[in-house]
């Protein structure tokens, strides 16, 4: 009881200590002095620690099982392994928006740590919208779901969702509620940039590197769901675009297009208003998937189901869009790019035509998704998108996502001639359409299944691994002409110097790979349903199975009823598949347990889905063959290796520039002779262009120079005369 006391009080003061938190960061904007900025961040960590102290009295009441708390007794039971009881703690509404809190107010505290040039000045603005954000929060939990409310007597507890007792219940819902929840730090650093005037390089290093956080964690929480999703719901696939994994999808969508637009403002000063847009997109869209998840419009496997917290949520959005909407018209004139774009073949076009690929897509799934809601509301029948529209309209734009990433490598900035561009994609895409074009016949052979879509997105992959393992070709390769180093030690100082660059390549290239999976197993993918009596055998791809006979494993709380399945292929024995379906002595729903044979190049999935005793112990299955489903799991992993060794700081560049660790005007045209150099030696612009551009930044860095120098100059003058009108003072 003590424990939940604490857990009460602690959320009763979380919800006081943001108010005035709001109170404190405002006046440490306002005022701008060393105490009220002191306040701020000592403000940002007391207000984590009171959620860390609710989020720990929560734990404690799920561990040690009171369930006199109908939170601890709806999510847990008598049996239920501490892990889960663990997750028992996100597995719930009200659970799950005190881990939001804690994850948000964390964040929070680091951030307040964080130095960087100006960060006194936006440190307090980015603490006052993240102390908004939490304030949203602990009025929900002490307002409409407080996990602390306790009952006179405990009540029989209900149990963990048995679907939920997997071990991807700690690596799921953790890294999503990660990535969601990280998209309030670039969008606070966008509220603060703009409230200050200034979306200059160091506002985008530190929003990009913060995206790339977030982004991180929610593809992994998207990949790694997709992989639960395959091998426990028992459909035989991994996405269903189901309405909270569009949820998830649609941030993802525009934080990507985001971290390609930002290469190009950080590069050429360009799209710097569509930067703002698009970080200030994605912290909306997080808030309007939690909506979904939690206002029981749409439903959904994953929605929390009697979470009548719509309203709040909307209201929220509301809210947070129309202020978001009039401090970007309010500053639209400092949203002004610092160039133009030169040419309309460069790679700044590029990555714009990639975003607009992005954004394309990101609609076609938000209108997809609100559509049966839209179509209600309208004709007062609700019509469901099923996936086969939303493959129609996303796979294309995969597609041409997937043909650009292999280009863009292959473009210069600035300038490039359209000759030079098919001079440099016409062997590669050759290869890639030849290679593509064998995988689809080597597929069709097997599988007897054969889509034009699924070649076009085969080739494209082949065409960006192609173009990434040319990129480190040539870059070894001139390293190793310009060093007496040999490949491996090139190779690996070429990645070393430049982790951002190569670990970009190297998402790229496991993206690809995930692609290659996608088409495969979407194209080829082979599915039954047989029924057979002990003895009997069906036939799948290249499979044979033979049914054996039924068994049953009994338990404690439950008891798993299985099937055995004798696997060949080509005559030779691969062993036994035993699918399983468990049932629950509390009366759950009985789920089904996959058995997998899972190989590189193809799998065998098998679901028992019931059995019919009257017909003489008749076994009904579903089984699958789903070829490459493997490749995806592995771009998976080389996804999040890439996007690590992009995290990973560049000391030398930073100690390079300046102190504060972003380029100055000067360095930044030092740094674009550098990439027009390293363009050059990669063989991406021609003779002419490399000379008329090379010649066009040495003029404006000697203007640069000239003009810095002359303030250098006027500063000392006016520092000479300080200091002299201070000594005829003294004399």
């Amino acid at each position: 009881m003590l424990t939940g006391l604490i857990g009460q009080a602690a959320i009763r003061l979380l919800l006081v200590s943001s108010l005035v938190a709001l109170a404190i960061h405002a006046l440490a904007a306002r005022t701008g002095s060393r105490r009220w900025r002191t306040a701020s961040r000592l403000v940002q960590g007391w207000v984590f620690l009171c959620a860390a102290t609710a989020s720990a009295a929560l734990i404690r009441l799920l561990v040690t099982g009171d369930y006199s708390y109908p939170y601890v007794a709806s999510y847990t039971g008598p049996g239920l392994p501490l892990v889960y009881r663990i997750a028992a703690f996100w597995g719930g509404n009200a659970g799950s928006l005190l881990f939001w809190s804690l994850v948000l107010t964390l964040y929070g505290a680091v951030v307040v740590g964080a130095r960087h040039e100006d960060s006194e000045r936006m440190l307090p603005i980015v603490s006052f919208v993240l102390s908004s954000i939490t304030l949203f929060y602990a009025l929900l939990l002490n307002l409409k779901a407080n996990p602390f409310v306790r009952l006179d007597q405990p009540m029989p507890p209900s149990g963990l969702n048995p679907l939920l007792q997997n071990p991807g219940m700690t690596v799921h819902p953790v890294n999503l509620y990660l990535g969601y929840i990280g998209f309030a730090i670039p969008f606070a650093y966008a509220v603060a940039g703009l409230w200050l005037g200034r979306t200059d390089a160091v506002w985008l290093k530190v929003t990009r590197r913060w995206t790339l956080v977030s982004w991180l964690f929610l593809s992994i929480g998207i990949v790694y769901g997709a992989h639960w999703s395959y091998e426990e719901l028992g459909w035989g696939g991994y996405w269903a675009w189901d309405p909270v994994e569009n949820a998830s999808l649609l941030p993802w969508l525009t934080a990507t297009a985001f971290l390609h637009s930002a290469i190009v403002q950080e590069k050429r000063g360009l799209l710097k208003a569509w930067n703002v847009v698009l970080v200030s997109l994605t912290f909306l869209l997080t808030l309007f998937g939690t909506f979904l998840t939690r206002s029981g419009v749409l439903w959904s496997i994953h929605a929390f189901a009697n979470a009548p917290l719509g309203v709040w949520f909307l209201s929220f959005l509301g809210v947070a869009a129309a202020a978001t909407a009039a401090l970007i018209v309010w500053r639209w004139p400092a949203l002004r790019a610092n160039g133009r774009m030169e040419a309309v073949v460069s790679k700044e076009s590029a990555f714009l035509l990639n975003n607009v690929l992005f954004l394309g897509s990101a609609f076609a799934v938000l209108w997809g998704t609100l559509f049966p809601i839209v179509s209600e509301a309208l004709d007062g029948r609700r019509m469901m998108v099923d996936a086969p529209f939303y493959n129609a309209v996303n796979m294309p734009l995969a597609v041409c996502v997937l043909f650009l990433m292999g280009i863009g490598p292959l473009v210069a900035w600035r300038r490039a001639s359209v000759q030079g561009v098919v001079r440099a994609v016409a062997v590669p895409l050759a290869v890639a359409a030849l290679g593509g074009t064998a995988i689809a016949a080597a597929l069709e052979a097997v599988f007897h299944r054969w889509s034009l879509l699924g070649t076009l997105a085969v080739a494209a992959a082949l065409f960006n691994l192609w173009t990434v393992a040319f990129e480190f070709f040539q870059g070894v390769r001139a390293r190793m002409q310009m060093t007496t180093d040999g490949v491996w030690t090139s190779l690996v100082r070429l990645v070393a110097n430049q982790r951002r660059r190569y670990g970009g390549y190297l998402v790229h290239a496991s993206v690809a790979v995930m692609a290659v999976g996608i088409a495969a197993s979407g194209t080829c993918h082979l599915d039954a349903q047989v029924q057979l009596r002990p003895g009997q055998s069906a036939d799948i791809g290249a499979f044979h199975l033979t049914f054996t006979g039924m068994g049953v494993t009994p338990g404690t709380v439950s008891r798993d009823m299985y099937a055995n399945l004798v696997v060949s292929s080509g005559g030779r024995s691969l062993g036994v598949l035993r699918p399983s379906a468990t049932f629950y002595s509390d009366g759950q729903q009985p789920t089904t347990n996959v058995a997998l044979y899972s190989r590189p190049m193809q799998d065998l999935y098998a679901v028992l889905l019931g059995t019919s005793p009257s017909q003489g112990d008749i076994a009904i299955f579903d089984l699958h063959v789903n070829p490459l489903v493997q490749w995806i799991w592995f771009g998976g992993y080389g996804l999040i290796l890439g996007t690590l060794l992009s995290l990973w700081p560049e000391r030398v560049r930073r100690q390079a520039w300046s102190v504060t660790g972003v380029p100055s005007a000067l360095d930044g045209l030092y740094q674009q002779m550098a990439e027009l150099e390293y363009d050059w030696k990669m063989g991406k612009l021609d003779e002419e262009d490399y000379h008329r551009q090379k010649q066009a930044l040495w003029t404006a860095a000697c203007r640069e120079e000239t003009m810095e120098a002359q303030l250098r100059a006027r500063l000392e003058r006016e520092l000479e005369d300080e200091v002299r009108g201070a000594r005829l003072g003294e004399g």
